[in-house]
């Protein structure tokens, strides 16, 4: 009784064992209310489960797979180069307009810049990871620029006090003091490269993707298809974000250290 008190009271913290039943019990009701309000053009979680089967034995399923994370790979290394470079100049005096322009970059919508980065591209692949990278960027960059921010002030005076130059200063303290927090940084953005990649796709046919086969299921109204797909893409989101976890404290184990 009181662990059902708990669930519904603000605040609480729940055990591990008690959150792993509520959210069981609570994806399971969601399953059943879909399952019983289903019909017509949406389909139910069973014809979904029965689409999912088919899109695996789909010949071209596996190339369309490897394009899509080959691409979202791809995008996000060299974004996270290009972000980090942005982000450590940024402590420049001289580079901090340029950072801060990209940042209000996030405003800009990539429907009306198609035009332009097809003129700067040579083929369909360098046009979607293109269109890819500039989408990430400014949000990594805002999202460093956010780490670097929260930086005591007294990490720098220390530095001051071992006589370290500002170069220095700017390498202990936010490059190499810094790298566990720069990659859970690219774990949260890789939920927006990943969330991209099927509207990126869609621009460029030739080399394949997810966001191809939705866009071909969507022609030809095949909703079983385009919810398998959707569940595909969301499971795959939830497995990568899961082993980036298991990567991070691998290479920075400390990060599971816990301080009252």
């Amino acid at each position: 009784m009181n662990k059902l008190k708990a669930i519904f009271e603000p605040l609480r913290m729940l055990d591990k064992r008690t959150m792993t039943i509520l959210l069981v019990a609570e994806a399971a009701l969601a399953l059943l209310v879909w399952q019983l309000s289903g019909g017509g053009l949406i389909p139910t979680p069973d014809k979904v489960l029965k689409a999912i089967g088919t899109i695996f034995t789909m010949p071209d399923f596996i190339d369309n797979l490897f394009a899509s994370i080959t691409l979202t790979v791809k995008g996000m290394l060299i974004s996270i180069v290009i972000a980090l470079i942005i982000s450590y100049l940024s402590i420049v005096p001289f580079f901090q307009p340029i950072a801060r322009f990209v940042i209000k970059c996030r405003y800009l919508t990539l429907t009306g810049l198609i035009f332009l980065f097809t003129l700067l591209t040579q083929n369909g692949g360098q046009l979607k990871l293109s269109l890819l990278i500039f989408g990430i960027v400014p949000f990594f960059v805002t999202t460093l620029l956010g780490v670097i921010a929260d930086i005591n002030k007294q990490e720098f005076e220390l530095c001051t006090t071992l006589r370290m130059n500002s170069w220095q200063s700017l390498w202990e303290v936010i490059i190499v003091g810094r790298l566990d927090q720069v990659f859970e940084v690219m774990r949260q953005n890789f939920a927006i490269a990943w969330l991209m990649i099927t509207s990126v796709e869609g621009l460029s046919m030739s080399q394949g993707g997810l966001g191809v086969m939705l866009i071909k299921a969507n022609k030809y109204v095949q909703l079983d298809i385009v919810f398998g797909t959707l569940v595909i893409i969301f499971a795959l989101g939830i497995f990568f974000d899961f082993i980036l976890g298991l990567f991070r404290h691998w290479l920075f184990p400390y990060t599971k250290l816990h301080t009252r």
